[in-house]
């Protein structure tokens, strides 16, 4: 894993001085290492103990304050348990901001158009299974990857799952930077200049960035002819987006604890802004009712395993200062 990577001693140091081990978490702690299966050498293990007790103490803190009624979501250990939250967003949150030098379509919010209450496209058929980037900056590629996927789907009934590997060995020259993270509009970019992209079946990923591109035309499982952008940081036109385009790629802050170990419920925290760095997908929106009051919500479709969050999904407040930024750099391609 890149995380081991990290030299101790800058460990020791973000952890200040080590506390002792809590012996009453040896079980949990060999349980949690034998399920997602984590081996460390020598004294690296100490540490990474160290930073999973602390992690699970405040999960458990955060769950008995949602308890008292402080929260609308619940935290959960998951596989991510052994890493700090600077070493998180340093590994997984790989989505920078860009600046659109060229006149840009723009999907603008319109007063006429009636959108649903409730939209999935799950339910539709649209969205592939829940996939893992591992320990690379890739998310940029795997929120592409389901916006194309929800396209190939509308125009042909037929769900193909899509190479995200296609689009990491293959867009640097748009500016995309393989695992140290890159930009949606840009995939949707290569896939437009390169007239097609591949399966996931023919290109399958590595979770790395050091091959070079090994695109078959032979395979075009894909393709785009124009990428749109969603007026910045309007929900009212991310909503219409969805409800008539299908899924929608965007961008949130994901850098928080909170949202690293987020489990189930609405994701609604003070700590996210709205500074984007983690690449998503839209797959709908709806309500659920909280102390008799309607509480709004986006369906995100993450891609760090079905083990995080709702079987790998998030619901996060719609309608509220666009939370976490999520209307700020959405797109997505069409036929």
């Amino acid at each position: 894993f890149r995380a081991m990577t990290v030299p101790l001693g800058m460990l020791l140091a973000l952890l200040c001085c080590t506390t002792a081990l809590d012996p009453v978490l040896e079980e949990a702690w060999e349980g949690w290492k034998s399920l997602y299966a984590k081996e460390y050498p020598g004294e690296a293990e100490l540490i990474r103990r160290e930073v999973w007790e602390n992690n699970l103490r405040r999960i458990e803190q955060h769950n008995w304050e949602e308890s008292q009624g402080q929260h609308t979501f619940r935290l959960g250990m998951n596989h991510y348990g052994d890493l700090m939250d600077e070493e998180f967003n340093q590994l997984l949150n790989g989505f920078a901001t860009v600046q659109h030098e060229e006149p840009a379509l723009t999907f603008q919010a319109s007063a006429a158009q009636k959108t649903p209450a409730e939209v999935d496209w799950r339910v539709r058929g649209y969205v592939t299974p829940v996939k893992n980037q591992g320990h690379c900056g890739s998310c940029w590629a795997f929120s592409a990857t389901g916006a194309l996927e929800g396209l190939v789907f509308n125009w042909t009934g037929k769900l193909a799952v899509l190479s995200e590997q296609n689009l990491i060995d293959c867009s640097r020259k748009l500016g995309n930077n393989g695992c140290q993270g890159g930009y949606m509009t840009r995939a949707f970019q290569y896939v437009h200049d390169n007239g097609g992209m591949n399966s996931e079946h023919v290109y399958p990923y590595q979770a790395t960035d050091t091959s070079s591109c090994r695109y078959n035309p032979g395979d075009r499982a894909a393709n785009c002819s124009t990428v749109w952008l969603v007026a910045q940081g309007s929900e009212a036109a991310l909503e219409q987006a969805v409800a008539t385009v299908g899924p929608v790629s965007v961008a949130v802050d994901a850098s928080s604890f909170f949202f690293h170990f987020y489990k189930s419920g609405i994701f609604n925290s003070m700590f996210c802004s709205q500074k984007v760095n983690h690449g998503m997908l839209a797959v709908g929106y709806g309500t659920s009712q909280k102390d008799r009051k309607n509480v709004s919500y986006w369906i995100l479709k993450n891609s760090w395993s079905e083990v995080w969050g709702e079987q790998g999904y998030i619901r996060l407040l719609k309608g509220v200062n666009n939370h976490c930024g999520v209307a700020n750099q959405a797109s997505f391609p069409l036929l």
